[in-house]
């Protein structure tokens, strides 16, 4: 089956360049702290005026997850459009290494700009799939993709300060949680799989991005 994936920019608010040097700077802290070990005492992390938290839980009393990096999505380079955080139950430096480990994960997006609506929010993860999967994979998650988009157009928008969750549950899925709300859980590992490449694929969304997501490196 053949995907017809619309290119469509995201608008964007600019910000300063020492915020941006500022996210650069957390991003490197967030990899020295978890590169000195499970020791180092609970904390959070600023990044363009957002707390990050170091350590979470994808459900009350589960297993602890770490922060394995956080940064902020830019396009072209001066504006700023969301902070993104990866959450892993151990330290991974490599893309490779995420995408082989089986453990619960989550990727953060926390909106920078003043609002963001469906059809941006579809378009921007349509057009990141496209750049990272072949048109045989993308066929085989395109149902589940479209379920995907369709709770995303259900939503309306995001205002600044909207905080979206994409977790990975092993045995149920990608969950993904809007605002504290649970609204979907898409089944198979390979789904993702998919959707981790959006961040730190070889053709990410932001190279910079995806460096402080795998530890400043």
């Amino acid at each position: 089956m053949k995907s017809r994936l619309i290119a469509i920019e995201m608008p964007v608010a600019l910000t300063s360049i020492a915020g941006r040097a500022a996210a650069r700077i957390a991003g490197v802290a967030v990899a020295i702290a978890f590169l000195g070990g499970a020791s180092t005492p609970a904390m959070a992390v600023e990044i363009a005026g957002v707390k990050i938290a170091d350590r979470i839980a994808l459900a009350p009393g589960g297993p602890e997850l770490v922060l394995n990096g956080a940064g902020v999505r830019r396009k072209l380079m001066t504006v700023d459009v969301y902070v993104g955080a990866l959450y892993l139950a151990s330290a991974r430096r490599t893309s490779q290494e995420v995408m082989a480990d089986p453990g619960p994960k989550r990727v953060l997006m926390h909106v920078l700009i003043d609002e963001l609506t469906a059809k941006e929010l579809i378009a921007s993860l349509n057009n990141a799939i496209a750049a990272n999967l072949i048109p045989a994979e993308i066929a085989l998650i395109e149902k589940r993709l479209t379920e995907l988009n369709r709770m995303m157009n259900s939503i309306g928008s995001l205002k600044r300060g909207g905080v979206v969750y994409v977790d990975f549950v092993p045995g149920s899925g990608t969950r993904a949680t809007v605002n504290n709300v649970e609204r979907i859980t898409i089944p198979g590992n390979d789904f993702f799989q998919a959707l981790l490449r959006i961040w730190i694929g070889k053709k990410p969304v932001d190279g910079q991005l995806r460096d402080a997501l795998l530890g400043g490196k």
